[in-house]
């Protein structure tokens, strides 16, 4: 009988982030043929000030990485949403040097948003985020460079990382059906800190456009590259 070991996917987290694993764990396969690791990166406070900015410097990014390679872990995720306001190439650069540094193949979820997003043939979107204006006008400005405009948004005005996971999926779907009021053709809840992965499905139906949720997108993208397999996002409203 051969038994085989289940792959391993390795999960860089923000520190004050309390969704993203309890969520990871649901998204995962019943059968255990993929385990996750995580190593967490400092990040507490979020907005646009310096100190905050700071906190995404890449070496301490290179240690937490080094620290899931100690595990043999199959792939990588970064698994936040930083590189949604300090510019999609942050993530590239990101991939490149934790590639290099461990020699273990890596991805992010915005990286896997974006992926979706362009399958989807998405051109406008509503954004769900519990950040302050001035991120959100970042990443507002960081999709219209890639040519999606977004077209409504709701925020909660949060700076606190733990104060996130306190904005409950009932809360998260009213922000949804808020900006689907809009022309949208998707709708993005943007944070990995937000529990919004156990409302997208029925919000997708609900509402007859992809609801695209960061934990849930970020998960899915990480077992077809584990599987070996092309990715498809879920892109299905029925």
């Amino acid at each position: 009988m051969i038994v085989r070991q289940p792959k391993r996917l390795g999960i860089l987290a923000p520190s004050s982030n309390t969704v993203l694993e309890p969520e990871t764990a649901r998204l995962l396969p019943a059968d255990g043929s993929v385990t996750s690791h995580v190593s967490r990166l400092r990040v507490v406070q979020i907005s646009d000030d310096i100190s905050s900015l700071q906190q995404f410097e890449i070496e301490p990014v290179l240690i937490a990485a080094e620290l899931l390679a100690d595990a043999a872990v199959d792939l990588i995720l970064w698994n936040g949403t930083a590189a949604s306001w300090l510019g999609f190439n942050r993530d590239r650069q990101w991939v490149a040097a934790i590639e290099a540094r461990t020699g273990i193949r890596t991805t992010t979820a915005v990286m896997a948003i974006n992926e979706a997003l362009q399958q989807l043939g998405t051109r406008r979107i509503g954004l769900v985020t519990p950040y302050v204006e001035a991120l959100e006008k970042r990443i507002i400005a960081n999709y219209s460079g890639i040519g999606i405009d977004v077209t409504a948004a709701v925020r909660s005005d949060l700076t606190t990382n733990t104060d996130y996971a306190g904005i409950t999926p009932d809360e998260i779907a009213e922000m949804v059906r808020e900006v689907a009021r809009s022309p949208v053709d998707a709708i993005l809840i943007l944070c990995t800190n937000l529990a919004g992965s156990s409302v997208a499905p029925a919000l997708s139906r609900e509402l007859g456009v992809p609801v695209l949720d960061s934990v849930r997108v970020a998960i899915e993208h990480s077992l077809t590259l584990l599987a070996g397999k092309p990715w498809k996002a879920a892109g299905s409203c029925g």
